[in-house]
Protein backbone atom coordinates (compact mmCIF):
# COMPACT_ATOMS: atom_id res chain seq x y z
CA UNK A 1 0.00 0.00 0.00
CA UNK A 2 1.10 3.55 -0.71
CA UNK A 3 1.94 5.74 2.27
CA UNK A 4 -0.55 8.61 2.56
CA UNK A 5 1.25 11.89 3.17
CA UNK A 6 0.37 15.56 3.62
CA UNK A 7 2.85 18.42 3.42
CA UNK A 8 2.55 21.69 5.32
CA UNK A 9 4.59 24.24 3.37
CA UNK A 10 4.68 22.51 -0.01
CA UNK A 11 5.88 25.60 -1.91
CA UNK A 12 8.88 26.31 0.33
CA UNK A 13 12.43 24.98 0.00
CA UNK A 14 11.86 21.76 1.97
CA UNK A 15 8.37 21.24 0.60
CA UNK A 16 9.38 21.48 -3.05
CA UNK A 17 12.33 19.14 -2.51
CA UNK A 18 10.05 16.69 -0.71
CA UNK A 19 7.74 16.63 -3.71
CA UNK A 20 10.75 15.93 -5.93
CA UNK A 21 11.53 12.94 -3.71
CA UNK A 22 7.90 11.80 -3.82
CA UNK A 23 7.78 12.16 -7.61
CA UNK A 24 10.81 9.87 -7.82
CA UNK A 25 9.06 7.40 -5.47
CA UNK A 26 5.59 7.81 -6.94
CA UNK A 27 4.79 4.14 -6.36
CA UNK A 28 5.40 4.57 -2.61
CA UNK A 29 3.33 7.69 -1.80
CA UNK A 30 -0.10 9.20 -2.21
CA UNK A 31 -0.42 12.96 -1.66
CA UNK A 32 -3.43 13.76 0.51
CA UNK A 33 -3.08 17.42 1.44
CA UNK A 34 -0.81 20.35 0.60
CA UNK A 35 -0.57 23.77 2.19
CA UNK A 36 1.03 26.96 0.92
CA UNK A 37 1.53 30.56 1.96
CA UNK A 38 1.28 33.16 -0.77
CA UNK A 39 2.72 31.25 -3.71
CA UNK A 40 -0.60 30.09 -5.16
CA UNK A 41 0.81 29.85 -8.71
CA UNK A 42 3.30 27.17 -7.65
CA UNK A 43 0.63 25.42 -5.59
CA UNK A 44 -1.59 25.25 -8.66
CA UNK A 45 1.26 23.56 -10.55
CA UNK A 46 1.62 21.06 -7.71
CA UNK A 47 -2.12 20.36 -7.79
CA UNK A 48 -1.91 19.45 -11.48
CA UNK A 49 1.07 17.14 -10.94
CA UNK A 50 0.22 15.47 -7.61
CA UNK A 51 -3.60 15.70 -7.45
CA UNK A 52 -4.06 16.19 -3.67
CA UNK A 53 -7.46 15.56 -2.14
CA UNK A 54 -7.43 19.03 -0.62
CA UNK A 55 -5.18 22.06 -0.17
CA UNK A 56 -4.92 24.96 2.27
CA UNK A 57 -3.65 28.51 1.65
CA UNK A 58 -2.99 31.50 3.87
CA UNK A 59 -4.23 33.99 1.26
CA UNK A 60 -6.06 34.22 -2.06
CA UNK A 61 -8.06 30.97 -1.87
CA UNK A 62 -10.09 32.16 -4.86
CA UNK A 63 -6.98 31.81 -7.05
CA UNK A 64 -6.58 28.09 -6.33
CA UNK A 65 -7.63 25.97 -9.32
CA UNK A 66 -7.83 22.25 -9.97
CA UNK A 67 -8.67 21.09 -6.44
CA UNK A 68 -12.23 20.51 -5.26
CA UNK A 69 -11.59 21.22 -1.59
CA UNK A 70 -9.74 24.42 -0.65
CA UNK A 71 -9.09 25.21 3.00
CA UNK A 72 -7.91 28.52 4.43
CA UNK A 73 -5.66 29.90 7.15
CA UNK A 74 -4.73 28.28 10.44
CA UNK A 75 -8.05 26.42 10.47
CA UNK A 76 -7.06 24.82 7.19
CA UNK A 77 -3.79 23.56 8.64
CA UNK A 78 -5.67 22.19 11.64
CA UNK A 79 -8.07 20.32 9.35
CA UNK A 80 -5.22 18.80 7.36
CA UNK A 81 -3.67 17.59 10.60
CA UNK A 82 -6.97 16.10 11.80
CA UNK A 83 -7.29 13.63 8.92
CA UNK A 84 -6.59 10.29 10.58
CA UNK A 85 -6.36 8.53 7.21
CA UNK A 86 -2.95 10.18 6.74
CA UNK A 87 0.10 8.10 7.68
CA UNK A 88 2.62 10.92 7.99
CA UNK A 89 2.68 14.71 7.83
CA UNK A 90 5.76 16.64 6.74
CA UNK A 91 5.80 19.89 8.71
CA UNK A 92 7.87 22.15 6.47
CA UNK A 93 6.35 25.54 7.25
CA UNK A 94 8.67 28.06 8.88
CA UNK A 95 7.95 29.95 12.06
CA UNK A 96 5.57 29.44 14.96
CA UNK A 97 2.69 28.65 12.58
CA UNK A 98 3.91 25.04 12.56
CA UNK A 99 3.44 24.40 16.29
CA UNK A 100 -0.34 24.08 16.72
CA UNK A 101 -0.91 21.94 13.59
CA UNK A 102 1.88 19.61 14.73
CA UNK A 103 0.24 19.20 18.12
CA UNK A 104 -3.09 18.49 16.40
CA UNK A 105 -1.51 15.81 14.21
CA UNK A 106 0.12 14.18 17.24
CA UNK A 107 -3.19 14.14 19.11
CA UNK A 108 -4.68 12.36 16.11
CA UNK A 109 -1.96 9.71 16.14
CA UNK A 110 -0.28 10.86 12.92
CA UNK A 111 3.49 10.44 12.60
CA UNK A 112 5.52 13.58 11.96
CA UNK A 113 8.45 14.31 9.67
CA UNK A 114 9.63 17.50 11.32
CA UNK A 115 11.40 20.30 9.46
CA UNK A 116 10.07 23.15 11.58
CA UNK A 117 12.53 24.31 14.23
CA UNK A 118 10.10 26.43 16.22
CA UNK A 119 7.99 23.41 17.17
CA UNK A 120 10.70 22.03 19.46
CA UNK A 121 12.49 25.27 20.31
CA UNK A 122 9.28 26.85 21.59
CA UNK A 123 7.53 23.81 23.09
CA UNK A 124 9.84 20.82 23.02
CA UNK A 125 8.78 19.38 26.38
CA UNK A 126 5.08 19.56 25.53
CA UNK A 127 5.52 18.18 22.00
CA UNK A 128 7.72 15.23 22.97
CA UNK A 129 5.57 14.28 25.98
CA UNK A 130 2.43 14.35 23.82
CA UNK A 131 4.11 12.25 21.11
CA UNK A 132 5.07 9.64 23.71
CA UNK A 133 1.54 9.54 25.12
CA UNK A 134 0.04 9.01 21.65
CA UNK A 135 2.64 6.57 20.33
CA UNK A 136 3.64 9.00 17.57
CA UNK A 137 7.06 8.99 15.92
CA UNK A 138 8.77 12.32 15.26
CA UNK A 139 11.43 11.85 12.58
CA UNK A 140 13.73 14.86 12.14
CA UNK A 141 14.32 16.27 8.67
CA UNK A 142 17.22 18.59 9.58
CA UNK A 143 20.34 16.94 8.17
CA UNK A 144 22.09 17.03 11.56
CA UNK A 145 19.29 15.48 13.59
CA UNK A 146 18.48 13.04 10.81
CA UNK A 147 22.13 11.94 10.90
CA UNK A 148 22.00 11.39 14.66
CA UNK A 149 18.73 9.48 14.32
CA UNK A 150 20.38 7.15 11.80
CA UNK A 151 23.39 6.53 14.06
CA UNK A 152 21.53 5.67 17.26
CA UNK A 153 20.67 2.08 18.12
CA UNK A 154 20.20 2.47 21.86
CA UNK A 155 20.14 6.02 23.23
CA UNK A 156 20.96 4.75 26.72
CA UNK A 157 24.41 3.73 25.46
CA UNK A 158 25.18 7.12 23.88
CA UNK A 159 27.55 9.40 25.74
CA UNK A 160 27.58 12.46 23.45
CA UNK A 161 25.87 13.96 20.43
CA UNK A 162 28.23 15.75 18.05
CA UNK A 163 26.49 18.26 15.79
CA UNK A 164 28.43 19.52 12.79
CA UNK A 165 28.26 23.04 11.39
CA UNK A 166 29.55 24.25 8.04
CA UNK A 167 30.61 27.55 9.61
CA UNK A 168 28.62 29.54 7.06
CA UNK A 169 29.91 32.34 4.83
CA UNK A 170 31.90 34.04 7.61
CA UNK A 171 33.90 31.09 8.89
CA UNK A 172 37.18 32.56 7.66
CA UNK A 173 36.18 36.19 8.14
CA UNK A 174 36.86 38.48 11.09
CA UNK A 175 34.37 39.97 13.51
CA UNK A 176 34.90 43.30 11.74
CA UNK A 177 34.00 41.65 8.43
CA UNK A 178 30.78 40.39 9.97
CA UNK A 179 29.92 43.78 11.42
CA UNK A 180 30.07 45.33 7.95
CA UNK A 181 28.49 42.41 6.09
CA UNK A 182 25.72 42.99 3.56
CA UNK A 183 22.53 40.99 3.23
CA UNK A 184 23.87 39.44 0.04
CA UNK A 185 27.05 38.29 1.81
CA UNK A 186 25.05 36.77 4.69
CA UNK A 187 22.85 34.88 2.23
CA UNK A 188 25.80 33.46 0.27
CA UNK A 189 25.95 30.11 2.09
CA UNK A 190 28.84 27.99 0.79
CA UNK A 191 27.11 24.61 1.03
CA UNK A 192 23.34 24.68 1.45
CA UNK A 193 20.44 26.24 -0.47
CA UNK A 194 17.91 27.26 2.18
CA UNK A 195 15.31 29.91 2.96
CA UNK A 196 16.48 33.45 3.73
CA UNK A 197 15.84 33.42 7.48
CA UNK A 198 17.56 30.11 8.16
CA UNK A 199 20.47 31.15 5.93
CA UNK A 200 21.06 34.29 8.00
CA UNK A 201 20.85 32.17 11.16
CA UNK A 202 23.51 29.91 9.63
CA UNK A 203 25.72 32.94 9.03
CA UNK A 204 25.54 33.87 12.74
CA UNK A 205 25.49 30.21 13.89
CA UNK A 206 22.18 30.89 15.62
CA UNK A 207 20.85 28.05 13.50
CA UNK A 208 23.27 25.70 15.22
CA UNK A 209 22.16 27.05 18.58
CA UNK A 210 18.57 26.20 17.76
CA UNK A 211 19.68 22.74 16.64
CA UNK A 212 21.30 22.18 20.04
CA UNK A 213 17.92 22.86 21.67
CA UNK A 214 16.15 20.60 19.18
CA UNK A 215 18.64 17.78 19.77
CA UNK A 216 18.08 18.01 23.52
CA UNK A 217 14.35 17.41 23.05
CA UNK A 218 14.52 14.87 20.23
CA UNK A 219 17.02 12.61 21.96
CA UNK A 220 16.50 13.53 25.63
CA UNK A 221 20.19 14.41 25.95
CA UNK A 222 21.57 16.82 28.59
CA UNK A 223 23.01 20.00 27.12
CA UNK A 224 26.50 19.39 28.48
CA UNK A 225 26.60 16.21 26.36
CA UNK A 226 25.71 17.97 23.09
CA UNK A 227 28.76 19.35 21.30
CA UNK A 228 29.21 21.43 18.15
CA UNK A 229 32.13 21.09 15.75
CA UNK A 230 32.69 23.15 12.60
CA UNK A 231 33.08 20.97 9.52
CA UNK A 232 33.39 23.15 6.37
CA UNK A 233 32.88 20.36 3.82
CA UNK A 234 29.41 19.43 5.19
CA UNK A 235 30.02 15.75 4.44
CA UNK A 236 29.77 14.47 8.03
CA UNK A 237 26.26 15.57 8.95
CA UNK A 238 26.65 14.69 12.63
CA UNK A 239 27.93 11.90 14.87
CA UNK A 240 27.43 10.20 18.20
CA UNK A 241 29.93 8.86 20.69
CA UNK A 242 28.99 5.73 22.61
CA UNK A 243 30.01 5.13 26.21
CA UNK A 244 32.76 2.75 25.06
CA UNK A 245 34.43 5.48 22.98
CA UNK A 246 33.17 4.31 19.59
CA UNK A 247 32.12 7.20 17.33
CA UNK A 248 29.49 6.60 14.66
CA UNK A 249 28.96 9.28 12.02
CA UNK A 250 26.57 9.67 9.10
CA UNK A 251 28.17 10.93 5.89
CA UNK A 252 26.67 12.06 2.63
CA UNK A 253 26.70 14.75 0.00
CA UNK A 254 25.16 18.06 1.13
CA UNK A 255 21.69 17.51 -0.31
CA UNK A 256 18.43 17.89 1.59
CA UNK A 257 16.79 15.25 -0.61
CA UNK A 258 18.54 12.54 1.43
CA UNK A 259 17.29 13.47 4.94
CA UNK A 260 13.84 14.33 3.58
CA UNK A 261 13.57 10.91 1.96
CA UNK A 262 14.85 9.17 5.09
CA UNK A 263 12.25 10.93 7.26
CA UNK A 264 9.23 10.20 5.07
CA UNK A 265 10.16 6.60 4.16
CA UNK A 266 11.40 5.54 7.63
CA UNK A 267 12.03 2.77 8.59
CA UNK A 268 12.48 1.69 4.95
CA UNK A 269 15.15 2.84 2.50
CA UNK A 270 14.82 3.11 -1.27
CA UNK A 271 16.92 4.33 -4.14
CA UNK A 272 15.83 7.92 -4.67
CA UNK A 273 17.31 11.16 -5.89
CA UNK A 274 21.10 11.07 -6.05
CA UNK A 275 23.19 13.93 -7.42
CA UNK A 276 26.04 11.43 -7.81
CA UNK A 277 27.52 8.47 -5.99
CA UNK A 278 29.50 9.23 -2.85
CA UNK A 279 33.27 9.07 -3.37
CA UNK A 280 35.80 9.25 -0.54
CA UNK A 281 38.65 9.85 -3.00
CA UNK A 282 36.91 12.82 -4.61
CA UNK A 283 36.18 14.38 -1.23
CA UNK A 284 39.84 13.81 -0.30
CA UNK A 285 39.80 15.57 3.09
CA UNK A 286 37.54 16.30 6.02
CA UNK A 287 38.36 19.19 8.37
CA UNK A 288 37.03 19.76 11.87
CA UNK A 289 37.43 22.97 13.88
CA UNK A 290 36.30 24.09 17.31
CA UNK A 291 33.65 26.85 16.98
CA UNK A 292 34.72 30.41 17.82
CA UNK A 293 32.31 31.32 20.61
CA UNK A 294 33.50 34.92 20.61
CA UNK A 295 32.79 35.46 16.92
CA UNK A 296 29.58 33.43 17.12
CA UNK A 297 28.14 34.28 20.57
CA UNK A 298 24.70 32.88 19.73
CA UNK A 299 26.00 29.42 20.61
CA UNK A 300 26.51 30.36 24.27
CA UNK A 301 23.14 32.12 24.34
CA UNK A 302 21.41 28.99 23.02
CA UNK A 303 23.09 26.73 25.58
CA UNK A 304 22.04 29.14 28.33
CA UNK A 305 18.42 29.33 27.15
CA UNK A 306 18.20 25.57 26.73
CA UNK A 307 19.48 24.85 30.22
CA UNK A 308 16.99 27.30 31.73
CA UNK A 309 14.15 25.89 29.68
CA UNK A 310 10.54 27.02 29.68
CA UNK A 311 9.95 30.27 27.83
CA UNK A 312 13.66 31.17 27.80
CA UNK A 313 13.94 29.45 24.42
CA UNK A 314 10.74 31.15 23.25
CA UNK A 315 12.28 34.53 24.02
CA UNK A 316 15.53 33.63 22.29
CA UNK A 317 13.77 32.40 19.16
CA UNK A 318 11.25 35.24 18.88
CA UNK A 319 13.79 38.01 19.38
CA UNK A 320 16.21 36.50 16.90
CA UNK A 321 13.56 36.00 14.25
CA UNK A 322 12.34 39.59 14.41
CA UNK A 323 15.91 40.89 14.35
CA UNK A 324 16.72 38.72 11.32
CA UNK A 325 13.67 40.10 9.50
CA UNK A 326 14.88 43.64 10.26
CA UNK A 327 18.33 42.78 8.89
CA UNK A 328 16.86 41.31 5.71
CA UNK A 329 14.86 44.53 5.26
CA UNK A 330 18.06 46.57 5.57
CA UNK A 331 17.02 48.20 8.85
CA UNK A 332 19.90 46.92 11.00
CA UNK A 333 23.36 45.41 10.55
CA UNK A 334 24.23 41.73 10.85
CA UNK A 335 25.89 41.94 14.26
CA UNK A 336 22.96 43.98 15.57
CA UNK A 337 20.95 40.76 15.41
CA UNK A 338 22.90 39.34 18.33
CA UNK A 339 22.93 42.59 20.34
CA UNK A 340 19.17 43.00 19.97
CA UNK A 341 18.41 39.35 20.75
CA UNK A 342 20.67 39.33 23.79
CA UNK A 343 19.04 42.49 25.22
CA UNK A 344 15.51 41.15 24.81
CA UNK A 345 16.45 37.67 26.02
CA UNK A 346 18.28 38.95 29.11
CA UNK A 347 15.30 41.07 30.17
CA UNK A 348 12.87 38.15 30.00
CA UNK A 349 11.74 36.36 33.17
CA UNK A 350 11.13 32.77 32.03
CA UNK A 351 8.02 30.75 32.82
CA UNK A 352 9.50 27.32 33.51
CA UNK A 353 6.47 25.10 32.83
CA UNK A 354 4.33 27.11 30.42
CA UNK A 355 1.12 26.06 28.74
CA UNK A 356 0.76 26.38 24.98
CA UNK A 357 -1.27 29.57 25.47
CA UNK A 358 1.45 31.04 27.68
CA UNK A 359 4.07 30.15 25.07
CA UNK A 360 2.20 32.07 22.39
CA UNK A 361 1.59 34.99 24.76
CA UNK A 362 5.31 35.22 25.55
CA UNK A 363 6.20 34.88 21.87
CA UNK A 364 3.87 37.75 20.94
CA UNK A 365 5.19 39.95 23.73
CA UNK A 366 8.84 39.22 22.86
CA UNK A 367 8.26 40.09 19.22
CA UNK A 368 6.58 43.37 20.14
CA UNK A 369 9.45 44.25 22.48
CA UNK A 370 11.99 43.42 19.78
CA UNK A 371 10.28 45.53 17.14
CA UNK A 372 10.01 48.41 19.60
CA UNK A 373 13.70 48.16 20.53
CA UNK A 374 14.71 48.17 16.87
CA UNK A 375 12.50 51.19 16.18
CA UNK A 376 13.78 53.15 19.21
CA UNK A 377 17.47 52.29 19.26
CA UNK A 378 18.51 51.14 15.79
CA UNK A 379 16.40 52.64 13.03
CA UNK A 380 17.22 56.15 14.16
CA UNK A 381 20.91 55.39 13.58
CA UNK A 382 20.38 54.58 9.91
CA UNK A 383 18.19 57.58 9.06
Amino acid sequence: MKKRISILGSTGSIGTQALEVIEKLSDKFEIVGLSAGGNVDLLNEQIVKFKPEYVSVSKNPEKVVGCKKVLFGSEGLEEICSDKSVDIILVAVSGKIGLKPTLTAIKNGINIALANKETLVMAGDIVMDLAKQNGVSIIPVDSEHCAIHQCIKDISQVDRLIITASGGPFLNKTIEDMKSATVEQALAHPRWNMGRKITVDSATLMNKGLEIIEAHHLFNMPYDRIKVVVHPQSIVHSAIEYVDGSVIAQLGLPSMHIPIQYAITYPDRFEGIKSKSFSFSEIARLDFIEPDFKKFPFLNLAYDAGKIGGTATVALNGADEEAVFAFLEGKIKLYDIYDITEKIYSSHSPVLKPTIDEIFEVDKDIREQTKDLIKRSYLCLSI
